[in-house]
């Protein structure tokens, strides 16, 4: 099995915004920035999982439009109503945005920052963040997860996703998805798995055993 794992494209924020689960909106440069990611994949998708934050799922939606793949949200469509600096994407016409159909998975969300969701680094409580830094493969932030409890759901994902009967697959995620990833077939430490370059738009090519 090949699976392709794809970071989202660049998110127009603010600089040091804490955003995990918070949905923000995509840059302009998008439509350039998905025509890199297109060039890196095969001329054939078996299927797409998508993480459900609409950063991811704008890419996603334009994968399945693509390819044409039948992967069901968990109530049978995708999620749409992805949005490009604050509006909604139209360039593609909404029949075409929308015909797709890509698998949802809860477990591919980004990393849980709890209550510093929307905070930026320089706001949150500086001894608190500091501590977190130290060792956040086993704390978490308040109200969030640690990056131990992110691997277990990520990797339960993974094993659904690699056990399915299909030979090439493309998953849009996040970075620190990826990274755990990455990190899983490279036998690296979590606390190390910030080596591993992942930048936004950026495509992975994994060849996993069938089972």
């Amino acid at each position: 099995m090949e699976i392709y794992l794809i970071r989202h494209t660049t998110p127009a924020i603010e600089k040091g915004l804490i955003y995990g689960r918070m949905d923000v909106p995509l840059a302009a440069s998008f439509e350039q920035e998905k025509e890199v990611v297109l060039k890196q994949l095969p001329s054939r998708l078996d299927a797409i999982y998508s993480s459900p934050s609409k950063r991811c799922c704008a890419l996603a939606d334009i994968l399945s439009a693509r390819y044409m793949v039948n992967g069901y949200s968990a109530d049978g469509y995708s999620v749409n109503g992805c949005i490009v600096d604050g509006q909604s994407v139209n360039g593609y016409g909404a029949d075409r945005y929308n015909a797709g159909r890509y698998r949802i998975e809860e477990d591919l969300y980004e990393m849980n920052f709890g209550s510093w969701e929307g905070e930026t680094w320089d706001t949150i409580d500086r001894a608190e963040s500091e501590r977190w830094m130290e060792d956040f493969v086993h704390l978490s932030p308040p109200g969030g997860e640690s990056m131990l409890l992110m691997q277990q759901r990520v990797m339960q994902c993974w094993n659904r996703i690699t056990q399915a009967s299909h030979h090439q697959v493309a998953v849009v995620t996040h970075g620190g998805v990826i990274r755990i990833i990455l990190a899983h077939y490279s036998s690296m430490e979590l606390r190390d798995s910030f080596a591993f370059k992942v930048g936004l738009g950026s495509v992975f090519k994994l060849r996993v055993a069938i089972p």
